[in-house]
């Protein structure tokens, strides 16, 4: 099984939809996570359904800005938990597998000065966990100075709060494959800024082990990719392309 979480930067014009529908099957995700689609939910469920999945939820955008939807095929049942503008919960169970997971869509609040509001949504969704649980998303900041290049220095409070956040709900990054970055900005050498925005977390539950694999190649914003197996007793998230 395959789930997929992409900052699609807007899917108002056909030439977007049908690029990223041509991505998709390549990819064949399950489970797709689409963040700034920048479209009310109506319109959005209408895209959905044009990049072949007739299943889904979806958030509008706020004014010109965000905008979320989660969207599975036919293989997939998914119940949703909760929903804002900054995230879709939901509990995820696979036709093949008996077995249910917690998937966390998550949007990290672009404005710096309401991160921290990202942050405290973060740890209320972490209470009373109870299954395995996968987050994945753009969190709009980094976790170390090493994973921005170019522009000003992040500042250190900004990534400690962060990495807070993510100690208080037991979540762990566990890298991944291909390049560093997820995120670009400029087109000059001079000027390019280069950040790992997106990303997979992870929590352990039980007998339940995650491990993780990111592989990042197409241009900015980087889709993340997640695959979903059993091996003996022990559940495996992969995070590849």
């Amino acid at each position: 099984m395959k789930t997929l979480s992409w900052n699609v930067r807007a899917l108002g014009k056909l030439r977007a939809v049908r690029r990223l529908r041509n991505k998709l099957r390549e990819i064949r995700p399950d489970v797709v996570f689409f963040m700034e689609t920048k479209l009310s939910d109506v319109r959005m469920a209408r895209v959905r359904r044009q990049l072949g999945f007739s299943q889904g939820f979806d958030v509008s955008s706020n004014g010109s800005g965000g905008g979320l939807s989660l969207a599975w095929n036919r293989e997939v049942s998914v119940s949703l938990r909760s929903f804002s503008n900054s995230h879709i919960d939901a509990d995820i169970t696979v036709a093949s597998s008996p077995s249910t997971w917690r998937f966390t869509g998550f949007y990290g609040n672009p404005v710096e000065r309401l991160r921290e509001d990202s942050w405290n949504l973060l740890r209320s969704l972490g209470e009373n966990q109870s299954l395995p649980w996968l987050v994945m998303g753009d969190f709009n900041e980094i976790l170390l100075s090493s994973e921005k290049e170019g522009g000003q220095l992040r500042s250190s409070g900004n990534m400690e709060a962060f990495r807070l956040a993510l100690e208080d709900c037991g979540l762990m990054d566990l890298g991944f494959t291909g390049q560093w970055y997820t995120w670009e900005k400029g087109r000059h050498s001079t000027n390019v800024i280069r950040e790992r925005l997106d990303r997979g977390l992870l929590i352990r539950h039980g007998g339940t082990f995650f491990r993780i694999f990111l592989s990042n190649i197409f241009h900015t914003p980087c889709p993340i990719t997640a695959r979903y197996y059993s091996l003996i007793g022990i559940r495996n998230l992969l995070l590849v392309v």
